[in-house]
């Protein structure tokens, strides 16, 4: 059975006390424990006068990065790709300014050294943005591997390319088809085909990404139809909530779902541990652990961390949250996977703070929280 918001009356009042204050519209909220529905909410609307549902497709943002990085993994377990392939050896041009040893692996723990690329998505073509990438420095002062420090957008697309030239596949379709379809993700995708698109759009099934920092509710572009139907591997999963929560249902249960295996154990494992412990990183100012393509949770970080996962969540808690917006993840101390994703983003001290509140408040109604 369903719960209803009967039963979470602290989440759901969380949510509208945020509607009131005009942080978002409203918020879709999905949680299981031990593969079992505990927490299925859409409150307030997905767009002004659209009433928020559960098949609502919400935006992600860098909650889609977890979903690439499990794309690379799956190549690297078909011997496609290595860990510590240099990023060259797959694409040559990438080896310009100084970024001929940069690896796979520093991409997936955000050691590379080309955070800020300036991009024309989704203005340039995706060979376009590639060249983009290829021809940029490495940062001065970079050590790759060593110096850490988060990398929102470039070197996603570096990772999407490797994927497309292995598998020989575009990137959205590769996903649909060995992600998405297997784990019952129907409704998912990274980069939404146009035809599709509209029939969602038509139907109101697509919610707005809003900015809500200012008095005037702005459409960010990031919702719009050019953003959604070009491919951004950082950033552009589209579907609901409780969809996304079947990745991390995925992850906990060990690489498989409903008898369908996506990733071998040990994958999952170096995903889900720590490849990257204790380096300060230079984005987000703080220090912070990573596994492949995953932050994790520490125990003396736990709720203040940046996109952590609330104050009660385990040490082993791995995810990955998305800019002013979302956060899914998986805790295996207590079988969890959440999916959260609000409506609106109100900067980013206003939404750290909501999304701890909400995070907090659904392992204290779970009766998960820490004596």
């Amino acid at each position: 059975m369903t719960p209803s918001p009967r039963q979470h009356d602290r989440l759901v009042g969380l949510i509208e006390q945020g509607i009131r204050a005009g942080q978002h519209l409203g918020a879709q909220v999905y949680a299981s424990l031990r593969g079992k529905p505990a927490v299925n909410l859409a409150v307030g609307e997905a767009a002004p006068g659209v009433a928020m549902t559960p098949e609502t497709l919400m935006l992600w943002m860098s909650a889609t990065k977890p979903i690439v990085a499990a794309a690379v993994m799956q190549c690297v377990e078909r011997g496609e790709l290595a860990l510590d392939d240099p990023i060259a050896r797959h694409l040559p041009p990438f080896a310009a300014e100084g970024k001929d040893a940069i690896t796979i692996r520093h991409l997936l723990t955000h050691t590379g050294g080309f955070r800020h690329v300036p991009l024309r998505f989704p203005e340039h073509s995706w060979p376009q943005i590639i060249d983009t990438i290829c021809a940029a420095p490495i940062e001065k002062g970079w050590e790759p591997g060593k110096t850490a420090g988060y990398h929102p957008r470039p070197s996603w697309f570096i990772l999407g390319e490797l994927v497309q030239r292995a598998t020989d596949q575009p990137l959205p379709e590769y996903l649909r088809e060995k992600l998405f379809e297997p784990l019952g993700m129907a409704d998912c995708f990274v980069g939404i085909p146009e035809n599709i698109y509209e029939q969602y759009h038509d139907a109101k099934r697509i919610g707005m990404l809003p900015n809500t920092e200012g008095k005037q509710l702005a459409a960010h572009p990031r919702t719009s139809k050019p953003w959604l139907i070009a491919c951004a591997p950082a950033s552009n999963g589209l579907g609901p909530t409780r969809q996304l929560a079947r990745f991390y249902e995925m992850l906990l249960n060990g690489g498989t779902l409903n008898g369908a295996r996506v990733l071998q154990p040990d994958t999952v494992e170096q995903m889900t541990h720590r490849q990257r412990a204790g380096a300060y990183d230079l984005t987000f100012q703080h220090r912070l652990d990573w596994g492949l393509g995953m932050m994790l949770d520490k125990p003396d970080r736990r709720g203040r961390m940046p996109y952590g996962h609330g104050r009660h969540a385990s040490p082993g808690t791995f995810g990955h949250g998305g800019m002013q917006s979302s956060a899914a993840f998986g805790d295996p101390h207590h079988g969890l996977a959440v999916a959260a994703v609000f409506v609106g983003m109100p900067g980013e001290q206003i939404h750290q703070r909501r999304m701890d509140e909400l995070l907090t408040a659904l392992y204290e109604e779970l009766k998960l929280a820490n004596p």
